[in-house]
């Protein structure tokens, strides 16, 4: 077991201020530091570590059914990479595929399950996918109007997407029609790059891309609350494995009130704690 806690400063989170995608070919932007923040720092200890497959470029990472379920992408400049959905064996970090799209017709994003359907975001295609979560049969697709699909997690009525920008999508799952739309902001300035995302006790968890952090939502206000830094279990996975790419994968598990989280060609699924 591996135990570990870890602090933010409060005096510097970093503020993504160019709007960019979130696949590996995109050019990480320039940052703004802004002082003086009041949004809490979440502490966090980390209780656990499983293997995670290096080839696996996550982009959703969901618990259902007490299985954990990842999706992937794949970039044009790695060739080997698929776009996935599988179950996770968190004694080897392999995936059990279900679903697999043609990578040189679509590149894989968020997914999430809800009534008996499991959801699929698609990068710039403007489309998702649809499949019965028992079969996995595709059943059906649908457009949606955001440029581009990134993360997209569940409040158990709505399905909730995010396009990389400060624009979370709330979206019908019967019609797939657009219900509302919520600007995330920062300190009341807009933060983008919003991306992997997971719904837990009424707040929204989101990685934000480039960094390391986690930011809390509040989706009655669009703010974010606080942020859980993961800089430290980044280091270790590029410490193990140089081509690890950016934190990406938030995972909690209603049943036991366990959280993980990863990243893109990660060795590492961690298990962590933090207030919630």
């Amino acid at each position: 077991m591996m135990v570990a806690r870890f602090n933010i400063s409060l005096y510097i989170i970093l503020i993504i201020l160019v709007l960019s995608g979130c696949s590996g070919n995109k050019k990480r932007p320039k940052k703004a530091v802004r002082k003086g923040s009041r949004i809490e720092s979440i502490n966090y200890t980390v209780s656990k570590s499983y293997p995670h497959d290096t080839e696996s470029f996550t982009e959703g990472f969901i618990f259902h059914n007490n299985q954990l379920f990842e999706s992937t992408g794949s970039p044009e400049e790695f060739p080997s990479s698929r776009s996935l959905i599988g179950i996770v064996d968190l004694k080897t970090g392999k995936i059990d595929i279900k679903v697999e799209l043609n990578r040189n017709s679509f590149f894989g994003e968020g997914i999430v399950f809800l009534n008996g359907r499991l959801y699929q975001l698609t990068y710039k295609n403007q489309v998702g996918f649809i499949y019965d979560s028992e079969s996995y049969a595709k059943i059906g697709s649908f457009h949606f109007a955001n440029k581009e699909g990134w993360g997209l997690t569940t409040d158990g009525k709505s399905l909730i997407m995010s396009d990389g920008t400060n624009i979370i999508t709330f979206l019908d799952p019967d019609s797939l029609k657009v219900i509302k739309t919520l600007n995330i902001t920062f300190n009341g300035s807009s933060a983008l790059y919003v991306n992997e995302l997971e719904y837990i006790n009424e707040y929204l968890y989101a990685n934000i891309w480039t960094t390391s952090n986690i930011a809390r939502i509040d989706l009655q206000t669009g703010e974010i609350t606080g942020i859980i830094d993961l800089a430290e279990l980044f280091s270790e996975a590029k410490k193990k494995y140089p081509m690890a790419e950016a934190t990406n994968g938030i995972a909690y598990d209603e049943a036991t009130d366990r959280i993980y989280v990863t990243g893109k060609f990660w060795p590492y699924i961690f298990e962590i704690k933090f207030e919630h």
